[in-house]
């Protein structure tokens, strides 16, 4: 591969195969099985400037040749976290899915974009399958939906057609003259809703936090008490977003008793389940998130806990026709009247974006490939290992306390090494009332930081942590890859407990 590389696009089969079969070689070799072989380490680590130095990553005035830049794809995958080992359970993503994998790089060859039919057209069909599919497991009698890039978006698009609702007027006038308009979430709710009012001109200090109770889940007593606090303000209430699913201890609201209030006040109600929707694939866990099929709007991630490759979000509304009304711009361009087939199938206009990924196809491979029956069967399998995780926590001793009993596959847990088994409770849930106290505090807080840069250098796991609402830092395990085994959950509390002997002497 010493020819140099060309300038012209398109594929040229003397030119190109060799190249394109080394690297889709060194990619099934590198990234997709060692890359998921518990042997081999999840991470080389390397410091930023060592990187810098190791890669050649500027770009230069000359181009170079197909082994040089070969050569560079080797690095790319040799030095990025793989992030389908079953030893990464850092986020809330992981895993590798075989089927995911061959529809993502189909996608990739074809290069779509998804807006009319004309460009697009298996695709196009494609999203209204999966879109019935999964509406259908929301409840939703009639529907509407779009793949979006990512569930911060599709919350938006949840905030969005609630403001719309209220106010369709503000699509061509603007919110200069709308007053306060507010929406309300709880406090363990994902940052994206922050996000979204600022976007959409409610501005951060209008997005009303609600209490939780002990376990995360949204307090309903607080969120009447907010609304009516709300009413006397004169404020206009535009959505209650309720979350299945928690980002940190994965805490499923109580969606019926949120859906009554809001029914009862007319308010929209969103529900973000981008994290805990997968359980709504399994009749055996579908119970978790009942009443969703009353909300007017969900927010649902395959690429999380059902394992789709990054990304994978869906938003779906029980309101036909409100997406195209709230975001269409008519496009002469694109979205002619005259065309020559049926243009109800041209639905890029109900986007906020015009070019848009086939996110579908990896998720449709999936589905196809395993049947939902095989998808509940995973969602049953990660949500197994949570329980068995967290029953390992809570026997293995004193230097092992679990936070609470998880609701989703979020197992979160300290850590503590033999000097700190004599910390009171009270510590670890933010109550500190004496100087003592606030070093043990201090102490405890220090634990999972130095552990995980351990484990990251050695690329032996990773895991995440947080604080959280007073409490000192604490492990937050993330089961959602059906790879994972008994023995690897045994694996990352003898590991944790290595680490921390090691890091002692």
């Amino acid at each position: 591969m010493e020819e140099k590389c060309g300038w012209e696009t398109g594929p040229n089969r003397v030119q190109h195969e060799t190249f394109l079969k080394a690297v889709l070689d060194m990619l099934l070799e590198k990234a997709v099985f060692d890359g998921t072989n518990r042997k081999n380490k999840l991470v080389e680590w390397q410091e930023p400037e060592e990187l810098k130095q190791k890669m050649s990553l500027a770009v230069r005035e000359e181009g170079m040749t197909h082994g040089e830049l070969f050569a560079l794809m080797q690095q790319v995958v040799k030095y990025s976290v793989k992030t389908g080992h079953p030893y990464f359970i850092n986020q809330l993503y992981s895993g590798l899915d075989v089927y995911g994998l061959v529809g993502q790089w189909v996608t990739d060859a074809l290069n779509p974009s998804v807006y009319t039919y004309e460009v697009a057209p298996v695709f196009t069909l494609m999203e209204i399958e999966v879109l019935s599919a999964m509406a259908s497991l929301v409840g939703f009698e009639q529907h509407d939906g779009l793949f979006s890039p990512g569930g911060s978006i599709s919350n938006m698009y949840g905030m969005l057609l609630a403001r719309y609702r209220t106010f369709p007027e503000i699509k061509s006038k603007g919110c200069s003259e709308l007053g306060r308009l507010v929406a309300l979430t709880s406090i363990d709710a994902h940052y994206s809703l922050k996000k979204a009012a600022m976007t959409l001109g409610l501005g951060s200090d209008n997005l009303v936090l609600v209490n939780t109770d002990a376990v995360g889940r949204m307090d309903v007593n607080h969120l009447k008490h907010c609304i009516e606090e709300e009413k006397k303000k004169k404020s206009t209430i535009i959505m209650v977003c309720a979350t299945a699913g928690t980002t940190v201890l994965g805490a499923y609201d109580p969606v019926a008793a949120i859906a009554d209030v809001c029914e009862k006040e007319g308010i929209w109600l969103h529900v973000d389940a981008a994290w805990g929707g997968g359980a709504l694939i399994s009749p055996a866990l579908r119970h978790k998130i009942r009443g969703i099929h009353r909300a007017d709007s969900v927010t649902w991630n395959p690429h999380k806990l059902l394992v789709a490759p990054q990304q994978c979000s869906v938003f779906l509304t029980r309101h036909p026709g409100l997406l195209k009304a709230c975001n269409s711009a008519s496009a002469a361009y694109l979205f002619q009247k005259d065309k020559f087939y049926n243009t109800s199938y041209d639905t890029g206009d109900q986007h906020l974006q015009c070019g848009r990924r086939a996110d579908v196809l990896k998720f449709w491979a999936m589905w196809k490939a395993k049947g939902t029956s095989g998808l509940a069967q995973h969602m049953e399998r990660v949500f197994s290992l949570a329980e068995e995780f967290a029953g390992m926590v809570s026997r293995r001793g004193r230097g092992w306390r679990l936070l609470q009993i998880p609701e989703c596959t979020n197992v979160c847990f300290w850590y503590l090494p033999s000097a700190l088994h004599d910390v009171p409770a009270a510590v670890l849930q933010g109550t500190l009332t004496t100087p003592a106290d606030h070093q043990h505090f201090k102490r405890v807080s220090a634990v999972a930081p130095r552990l995980k840069e351990r484990m990251v250098r050695e690329g032996r796991m990773m895991i995440t942590y947080q604080p959280l609402r007073g409490r000192p830092n604490f492990f937050r395990l993330v089961l959602q890859s059906s790879q994972v085994t008994s023995r690897d959950l045994e694996y990352f509390i003898n590991t944790i407990e290595e680490l921390a002997q090691n890091s002692q002497e």
